[in-house]
């Protein structure tokens, strides 16, 4: 077996009691019998450097200078102006002779994909440093190559050029100081504002917590939305899929949702995938408007950015809400979405040389979106008691579930909101398909008050369905059926809700309690919503103590109900009567 050789590289061959220094070091490291071999360099003013394998210890002045630069950067973990003691501790651990770098040659570069050789360390997931600072993510290896996708332009890294390994996996900085900011993937400010001081650093990919250390979903997290909260209610620590095609409104139930957290201690984070930089501006415009931003993180990957941008986002985002979950915060996260961050996996998978396989998307894509939607969980209180809820956004065809991203998304989530573009350009907004969603959570995430107030609701919207169907070419109709199908009418326009109104609890159980009870019957359809809002006007002004218990409590009992459906009567016959 041939000796490991190491070769030094200087402009001045070293002298004997350098030479034998040198041997020391390699006998202590390497073991006896390495052969050392010295190399000119005309480049190296001053020091050596020092290559054994793959291991290389640069002790020139410059090579010093990034060894301590590295040290000082994996102790900052928190951003001060106080330098000083930072300098210090750094000095203090800073052992020179321990220091090797690990460093590759790019073999080819093109399309922001690296491959490097040399890098026999490397680690899946591991940033690499390429010269002039540009940041790479390990994305595949192989027996030759680590192959290598780059956060920046390629345009600086060419054949032959150097890589160096950080040992550190991809993160991203977290803490309370991004509330309220724009950040990009990769945890930097993006709004134009000061520079974001963060107090820790997390890995963008971390594992799921196990089936010991959660707690059953049986909390409510309310959109305000009635469609969604009266029939598939979402709980903390819920997956719930919001599917549909383009332009049916899924991004507006995503931010309602967000709006209406606001004075309910929940941390909301939302992450924009490929959509355009406009977009982003606007929706950011929108929950600063409400109010919105106080308690909200926006993650932005514009459709303008690099691929991996857009592949680590939804990963960057989840490292976010983890790091409030794990204080015990109720946490939100909305992907928006993931169909595009499929296009840009299967980009760069393509590039690297992974082999196609259904709709030309690699094998692995199903593990992408799984180990992503699993880090989503309500902890048991050993673990604080925190939560992530998600809420992924999905684009259809045609409204075809069946193509293979929605078919894998809906097998991961815990249900799923299916907008109908038939029913969003018919007017009916939000646009949800009764019979096609689901909560497999179900009443469990509900308050009984909303719970009782509905009960019958799904069932009464099947049925009004049905017969619509039936009757749709029918020109004689008895009186029952016309009832029928002038009540199912009435709750078609009850779930009309306008975009950035949601409900309250007690405003929900109002409108539920009324329109189950019939109130409004023979009420002209285009004037239901404001007639709602006219009777939880008044409830709420003659009725306070009845909202207030039921508001406190969370529970509906018979007397209250009775009291509200009064309530609702009289002031039916009161807008009757003005109408005359």
């Amino acid at each position: 077996m041939d000796n490991l050789k190491a070769i030094i590289r200087s402009a001045v061959r070293p002298d004997s009691k350098q030479e034998a220094g040198f041997r020391e070091f390699l006998a202590k490291r390497y073991g006896e019998g390495t052969e050392l071999v010295w190399k000119k360099d005309s480049g190296l003013t001053k020091g050596f450097v020092l290559k054994v394998g793959i291991d290389v210890y640069d002790w020139s002045p410059e090579g010093l200078l990034k060894q301590l630069n590295q040290v000082i950067d994996n102790r900052k973990t928190v951003q001060t102006d106080d330098i000083i003691p930072l300098y210090r501790q750094a000095f203090a651990e800073w052992d020179i002779s321990s220091a090797p770098e690990e460093v590759g040659i790019v073999a080819t570069v093109g399309d922001g994909i690296a491959n490097v050789e040399g890098l026999e360390g490397a680690a899946y997931g591991e940033i690499l440093i390429f010269e002039k600072g540009i940041r790479g993510m390990v994305l595949s290896l192989d027996e030759k190559y680590a192959g290598c996708v780059l956060f920046d332009s390629d345009e600086s890294v060419t054949s032959g050029s150097t890589v160096r390994r950080t040992g550190r996996t991809a993160g991203v900085p977290v803490g309370h100081s991004l509330l309220g900011r724009v950040v990009n993937p990769l945890g930097n400010a993006i709004d134009g504002g000061e520079e974001i001081r963060t107090t820790e650093y997390r890995p963008i990919e971390n594992n799921a917590p196990g089936i010991i250390d959660r707690s059953p979903v049986d909390t409510p997290l309310e959109t305000g939305i009635l469609a969604i909260d009266s029939m598939f209610p979402i709980g903390r620590g819920q997956r719930e899929l919001i599917i549909g095609d383009r332009q049916t409104g899924k991004t507006t139930i995503a931010t309602d949702t967000i709006i209406n957290q606001k004075g309910k201690n929940c941390i909301c984070i939302y992450v924009a995938i490929g959509q355009k930089a406009s977009s982003i501006a606007q929706i950011t415009g929108n929950l600063r408007k409400h109010g919105a931003m106080d308690y909200t993180i926006v993650v932005a990957a514009a459709a303008s950015d690099p691929d991996p941008l857009l592949y680590i986002a939804p990963y960057s985002g989840c490292a976010m809400a983890e790091y409030f979950m794990q204080q015990g915060r109720d946490v939100l996260i909305v992907y928006d979405d993931l169909s595009k961050h499929a296009v840009a996996y299967r980009t760069l998978s393509l590039l690297l040389g992974h082999p196609p396989g259904r709709e030309a998307y690699p094998g692995d894509v199903f593990y992408l979106h799984s180990r992503l939607l699993e880090r989503s969980a309500r902890l048991n209180a050993a673990n604080g008691g925190g939560s992530i809820t998600a809420l992924p956004i999905v684009e259809t065809q045609a409204g075809d579930v069946s193509a293979y991203i929605p078919t894998n998304i809906i097998s991961i989530t815990d249900g799923q909101i299916f907008l109908e573009s038939g029913l969003f350009f018919s007017g009916q907004r939000p646009a949800v398909n009764v019979g096609l969603s689901v909560s497999r959570v179900g009443g469990d995430a509900q308050t009984k008050a909303v719970k009782k107030a509905g009960g019958a609701l799904r069932l009464d919207l099947a049925q009004y369905r049905e017969m619509e169907v039936f009757t749709q070419f029918a020109s004689d109709l008895d009186e029952d059926t016309k009832k029928q199908l002038s009540y199912g009418q009435g709750l078609m326009r009850m779930l009309r809700q306008g975009q950035n109104r949601p409900y309250s609890h007690i405003e929900k159980v109002i409108v539920l309690c009324s329109a189950l009870a019939h109130v409004l019957d023979g009420i002209d359809l285009d004037e239901v919503n404001t007639f709602i809002y006219s009777i939880i006007k008044d409830v709420k002004r003659n009725c306070s103590e009845v909202c207030t218990r039921i508001d406190s409590y969370g529970k509906l009992s018979d007397e209250d109900r009775d009291a509200i459906i009064a309530q609702a009567k009289k002031t039916r016959e009161k807008w009757l009567t003005q109408k005359q």
